[in-house]
């Protein structure tokens, strides 16, 4: 069944992407449904003895210390969300909403919030119906949580807001009628446990390692599509060479060469036409090898975050409210900005990978791969392209984690910018796609100007696969429309996956 049953523990990186981009139902387990019913009877009792606790008897940040009474507790969490739904600028993507939805639903199934069953029943409808509140992506800061963007996540919970409902931007109300789910009103605590925490960095970053393990796989097929294009050397891949240097990533990546390229004519031997290659096509695995390690890295730090507790203050299972810091986003902010500047280098060295294979003065191949120079460009435009995508990364790769502004009179006063990491991370490889498809199409018109050639395994379905989607280029055309077709062909996963039928491509 296309069903994912959350129960706080569990998630997987898998599970988010069906659910965001498949459609997959929601289900909370039956065991969090008992766990969220005794916090929420932890909460009542506080409110019903009228004690003194942070965030379900007095204000929030620095008025903490301003006690609300019992009858104020639903205007204290109705204006808590209006007030924090501040942020700016483009909406973020549907696959990243529903993912938000689904991260936080998951957080509050751990049973350590305080939220009422029927409330989060209420976010899981909303996932499940396909109301998808318009969450704009600017105005976190990263620590006390994604307390602007959550804030918009909840809007249409209240009637307020805009969400997406069968593909129409209309009001929260609107959608929720139109879905035919209740809205709430939020009672003590509720507020500040649907907003606190950091599921918004999380959910961006999360996509955008999926796509980066994605991209790591096309990269080691554009990589190999080149080294057969340029006549490159096997011996760089030797596996010799890399267990004495045992960084998994390095020599899963020659070991993917090697495998991608069996039963190539077109590589060859030390000394057969070079003693050795550039650096760009000898030490891809060390490249690549380096940047699949950093995606493991935070491959295992998302799968701690999308199962973990950031709410404050956290309800314990022996009745204690404890305020600490879990909404603090620096573990993902520095996770992020570690992706990023793994995936920038990917771009890095996919363009000078193209350059290498349209610069006649580094190859023996046609200027700018054309049979009729002059008259035509071919791909000399590419490689400009490509270089401006890359020299944006360089700027998109400084990091958001080293910096922080203080926020409510200096209460909050350091925060992670982790939600920025995520979006530029995500950003990053959007940019890399394009310079890796770029590659993947110049390698395979390179490899048509060779004669009497037998291809790899591996990268002859690569190039046929390209080959479905986009001919030899004998006069100049609409390029940009060429190198979309390869884009699409390497962002769906279609090119990995139809490789992966043949040859397995670790990352």
């Amino acid at each position: 069944m296309n069903k994912v049953i959350i129960n706080g523990n569990d998630l997987r990186l898998e599970d988010i992407v069906n659910v965001a981009r498949n459609n997959y139902q929601v289900e909370l387990s039956e065991e969090a449904i008992k766990r969220v019913e005794k916090s929420r009877g932890i909460v009542d009792k506080i409110v019903e003895e009228d004690r003194v606790v942070y965030g379900i008897t007095t204000g929030f940040g620095k008025f903490s210390d301003v006690s609300i009474s019992g009858e104020d507790c639903k205007t204290l969490q109705r204006n808590l969300i209006i007030s924090h739904a501040c942020g700016f600028g483009n909406s973020l993507d549907t696959d990243i909403v529903r993912t938000i939805i689904l991260l936080r639903a998951n957080a509050l199934s751990k049973g350590y919030s305080g939220i009422r069953l029927s409330t989060l029943q209420t976010l899981v409808a909303m996932l499940n119906k396909g109301v998808h509140p318009v969450i704009p992506e600017k105005g976190s800061l990263g620590a006390s949580g994604d307390l602007a963007p959550l804030s918009h996540m909840v809007l249409p919970m209240l009637g307020e807001g805009e969400a997406e409902y069968q593909g129409k931007i209309i009001s929260g109300r609107e959608a929720m009628n139109k879905a035919g789910i209740e809205v709430v009103q939020l009672i003590a605590k509720e507020g500040l446990a649907l907003i606190n925490g950091t599921q918004v960095m999380t959910a961006v970053g999360a996509l955008a390692l999926w796509d980066g393990i994605n991209l790591i796989k096309s990269g080691d097929i554009a990589a190999a599509l080149t080294v057969e294009a340029l006549r490159g050397i096997r011996d760089a891949f030797d596996l010799r060479t890399h267990n004495i240097r045992p960084h998994e990533g390095q020599i899963e990546t020659a070991k993917n060469i090697l495998a991608l390229v069996d039963g190539s004519s077109l590589v060859t031997s030390q000394g057969e036409i070079r003693v050795q290659d550039a650096y760009t096509l000898r030490c891809i695995p060390q490249i690549h090898g380096a940047s699949k390690d950093a995606l493991n890295y935070a491959k295992h730090k998302v799968e701690i975050e999308i199962n973990s507790v950031t709410d404050n203050p956290i309800v314990t299972e022996e009745g204690d409210v404890i305020s600490g810091g879990n909404f603090h986003g620096q573990p993902m902010a520095l996770t992020f900005d570690f992706l990023g500047i793994a995936m920038s280098e990917i771009a890095n060295v996919s363009e000078r990978r193209l350059e290498r294979l349209i610069n006649y003065q580094l190859n023996d191949l046609p200027a700018f791969l054309v049979k009729h120079g002059g008259l035509n460009s071919g791909f000399m435009i590419t490689q400009y392209a490509a270089a401006a995508l890359v020299s944006e990364n360089k700027i998109l790769a400084h990091p958001a984690s080293v910096d922080s502004i203080p926020s409510s009179a200096n209460q909050e006063d350091h925060v992670s910018m982790g939600t920025i990491a995520a979006r530029k991370a995500r950003d990053i490889i959007r940019n890399a796609e394009r310079v890796v498809a770029t590659e993947i199409l110049a390698a395979c018109q390179a490899i048509d100007f060779r004669e009497d050639y037998t291809l790899g395994k591996g990268t002859k379905v690569a190039y046929e696969s390209v080959r479905d989607v986009v001919n030899f280029i004998e006069n100049d055309v609409v390029m940009y429309k060429e190198i979309d077709k390869v884009t699409d062909l390497l962002r769906s996963g279609e090119l990995a996956n139809k490789v992966e039928e043949v040859v397995k491509v670790n990352y």
